[in-house]
């Protein structure tokens, strides 16, 4: 059965961005008969705001989205990290790294914009690490059988896409040096206990997408069908987020639904809808799915 899901962090609350990537992952689920789920990531609580996921919780509510099982939260859900870690760990593919922000800020830069790692720490001995009291936790990008590995994948949206972890982005960090798990270790565990089959989601996480490949790979989980969608931007071309103030959605969700709509190039409709069940109910028989480039 086709499972897919939308996984909103509670930095802010939702925009037009956020709806785009919410409505291109349900109306695929549901134009599937599938399942659509509904997680919180909120692992990282040093970035969550009191009182937005509940928010984003009733905005997506009075936007007509249901979800099929009861909603994640990643703040509940450390011990699955740490059973994740440990695995990792047991078969030596993660070390310790104490390299300072400082230090790390001027390294070469990657595809993402990320500092590619220099392996400074990986061979350090356990003897020199004794006395650290702040570090991360990196996963080795290359194996003795694979120096180089090239991840490839077929994105249903970007068609086909390779990065070469070791030149690209270097040995990754799974877990913060302040106790946090980043983002590329929850999402990939989460996904894999909620059998998620298929992800869509903005493009502007296509290029993480190769790194948690690679952790499917080490931890032994399948890979799912990913998607990217394009991002809607404002007039000075930068994505919507709270960086950029995006306004956040309207009380009224007819006007924004409609916008989504059409921005995902989906077919106009030849008629009008009072409520979202009424756009719901029609728009999930005529979503025409996603055009490759």
């Amino acid at each position: 059965m086709y499972r897919g899901r939308f996984a909103p962090s509670p930095t802010g609350h939702l925009h037009l961005g956020s709806l785009v990537a919410a409505m291109a992952s349900y109306c695929d689920a549901r134009h599937h008969h599938g399942q659509w789920l509904l997680r919180i990531e909120d692992v990282d609580q040093s970035r969550s705001h009191e009182g937005v996921a509940d928010h984003i919780i009733a905005t997506l509510a009075r936007y007509g989205f249901f979800w099929d099982e009861p909603i994640v939260y990643q703040s509940q859900r450390t011990a699955r990290y740490d059973a994740a870690l440990a695995r990792l760990m047991a078969a030596h593919h993660v070390y310790r790294c104490v390299c300072s922000r400082q230090k790390l800020q001027g390294l070469p830069k990657g595809v993402t914009g990320e500092p590619i790692y220099s392996q400074d720490c990986r061979h350090l001995s356990d003897e020199s690490l004794r006395n650290a009291r702040h570090f991360a936790w990196r996963v080795k990008v290359d194996t003795p059988a694979q120096t180089h590995p090239l991840i490839s994948f077929e994105d249903r949206i970007a068609g086909r896409f390779s990065q070469d972890l070791v030149k690209d982005h270097g040995d990754f960090i799974v877990k913060r040096r302040d106790g946090y798990y980043a983002y590329h270790l929850s999402v990939v565990v989460d996904d894999a206990e909620q059998n998620i089959t298929h992800i869509v989601r903005g493009a502007d996480l296509l290029n993480n997408t190769p790194r948690h490949l690679w952790l499917n790979t080490l931890l032994g989980y399948p890979n799912a069908s990913y998607a990217h969608v394009p991002v809607v931007t404002n007039a000075r071309g930068e994505k919507l987020s709270k960086q950029t103030l995006a306004p956040m959605l309207p009380d009224d969700p007819m006007p924004s639904l409609l916008k989504a709509w059409q921005f995902l190039g989906q077919v106009d409709p030849d008629r009008g809808f009072d409520t979202p069940a009424a756009f719901w109910a029609w728009a999930f028989g005529a979503w025409r799915g996603f055009a490759q480039k």
